[in-house]
């Protein structure tokens, strides 16, 4: 004969952190009983069942009474000693002795049973009751670590696996683990086994390649969730760090760098600074710096640091050489991938040259009778120098009877301001200054020395209108007896004189 028991059971004020919330507000109880012909009954209850929680009515699914449990003095047997359940032989019921924890009598093993026997006595009798012990879930999933941390390098392919240790719930059936869930992540999914019991990993796998410039760390939560209910979960953190690989060329913060810089800059002086950036780190990210091309003329006049970016003066500068320069910088990273700029250094004029004055014709000596304005010498002038250090002026001194023209740039003429006289001055030293227009200026000095050749504009002329002479007589022939003096040496003077 088979019969089904349903009883309803509530306790009141009990309470017990192992028994999920909505047993600890009302525990409701449906106990399927089997009454078996040979003495054996089976009943099913929820572990963490507080103590006193009523099993079962063993009297009456046994087709006993009371009188009977106490006649026979009925008493419980288990074969490891260890009674969970207990007899009220009072009431003929079957409690809770003892805190049942499924997961501690029974671990992964389900079904999961107790088993023990009810014994009377006069006359002997023998009922076995068996009281399976259901799952609640009262375990979330928990990994074994709370915190793991992965190295990958940036170069690593799509479909990279890697492992991780799989969470662990002590519940079975839907209160076990059901599935995992990765945060929301471009480059990692998780591959879900089929049968989560049966693999002691899980693999995370790479999708989408990774970039360390964009992103040097992830930082994953990966959670493993139950199917009870409520539901528990579980969670782990997982740090990707990105590791570098060379995948970035140096890149400068300019394609063109400009310096303009006075000739007169001393050897050493910074001209100015290059600077480029590399995306990669550690070596792959150190940059050094390096001349790939030079203009004309720039070989050795500049210097760079191959650490530092910095262009230095090397050699000497001249703006009347050489007014700009172009160099090509390349920067290279450890990995030989490179970038090139190109540097552009004016150089700025300094007064540093004073003026050249040439003789282009000198016509010495002259006439002293040539009419003002004859040309005596043609010069050229010029000064290395640009802008206003380059513009001269030309003067001679104004006590001199000459003066300087001009009628071309660069070009001049000395010419006579004035008549000549070269009974009174035979010879001139004309100075030509030259003197630019820039602070300081510079100045250059060119002496002519002019001779003044003679015409004969001049007549004899004596000292006096007459001389008186007194001769001895009897004087021999061409004897001197009077000296005249006059007053021009070149020219014959006939003057009457008086003999007594």
């Amino acid at each position: 004969m088979m019969s089904v028991l349903c009883c309803f059971y509530a306790q009141r004020g009990a309470s017990s952190t192992r028994i999920s919330s909505w047993l600890m507000q009302r525990l409701v109880l449906c106990v399927f009983v089997m009454a078996v012909a040979r003495g054996q009954v089976r009943y099913s209850i929820p572990e963490e069942m507080t103590k006193g929680s009523v099993v079962g009515n063993i009297v009456q699914d046994l087709g006993l009474d009371v009188k009977r449990l106490k006649s026979g003095r009925a008493r419980i047997f288990t074969e490891d000693s260890r009674e969970y359940i207990g007899l009220n032989v009072d009431k003929g019921t079957l409690i809770v002795k003892e805190r049942i924890d499924r997961e501690e009598l029974c671990a992964q093993v389900s079904p999961c049973s107790l088993h023990f026997q009810i014994i009377l006595e006069n006359p002997m009798e023998l009922h076995r009751i068996d009281v399976e012990i259901l799952d609640i879930n009262d375990h979330a999933p928990v990994f074994k670590k709370k915190e793991i941390t992965f190295q990958m390098s940036e170069s690593a392919l799509s479909g990279a696996r890697f492992s991780i240790d799989s969470a662990n719930d002590p519940d079975v059936g839907i209160n076990s683990l059901q599935t995992y869930k990765l945060t929301s992540s471009d480059h990692f999914t998780v591959k879900i086994p089929a049968h989560l019991d049966e693999t002691k990993y899980i693999e995370m796998i790479l999708q989408k390649p990774l970039d360390r410039e964009t992103a040097e760390e992830h930082k994953l939560i990966l959670t493993a969730f139950d199917g009870g209910n409520p539901q528990k979960t579980g969670t782990i953190k997982i740090n990707v760090i990105v590791l570098d690989a060379n995948d970035n060329a140096p890149v400068f913060s300019q394609s063109v760098y400009r310096a303009l810089i006075p000739e007169n800059y001393s050897k050493g002086s910074t001209v100015l600074k290059v600077s480029a950036t590399d995306g990669d780190m550690g070596s792959n990210g150190e940059v050094t710096y390096s001349f790939s091309q030079s203009s004309e003329g720039s070989s050795g006049l500049f210097n760079i640091d191959s650490s530092s970016g910095d262009i230095t003066v090397n050699g000497p500068l001249d703006f009347e050489k050489y007014k700009k320069y172009e160099l090509s910088v390349e920067a290279t990273d450890k990995g030989g991938l490179s970038d090139i700029s190109k540097v552009h250094i004016e150089i700025t004029d300094i007064n540093d040259n004073a003026p050249i004055i040439s003789v282009i014709s000198f016509s010495s000596p002259v006439p002293e009778n040539s009419a003002p304005e004859t040309v005596i010498a043609m010069l050229n002038v010029k000064d290395l120098d640009s802008g206003k250090n380059g513009v001269v002026k030309c003067f001679i001194p104004h006590n001199l009877p000459f003066k300087i023209k001009s009628s071309t740039p660069n070009f001049y003429s000395v010419v006579t301001d004035e008549l000549l006289d070269r009974e009174i001055i035979s010879e001139y030293n004309i100075t030509i200054t030259a003197i630019d227009e820039g602070s300081p200026s510079f100045s250059t000095n060119k002496t002519l020395t002019l001779k003044i050749s003679d015409v004969n504009d001049n007549a004899p002329v004596f000292q006096r209108q007459s001389y008186t002479a007194y001769v001895l007589e009897n004087n021999s022939p061409e004897s001197l007896f009077y000296l005249l003096k006059r007053m021009t040496k070149t020219l014959a003077i006939t003057r009457a004189f008086h003999i007594f």
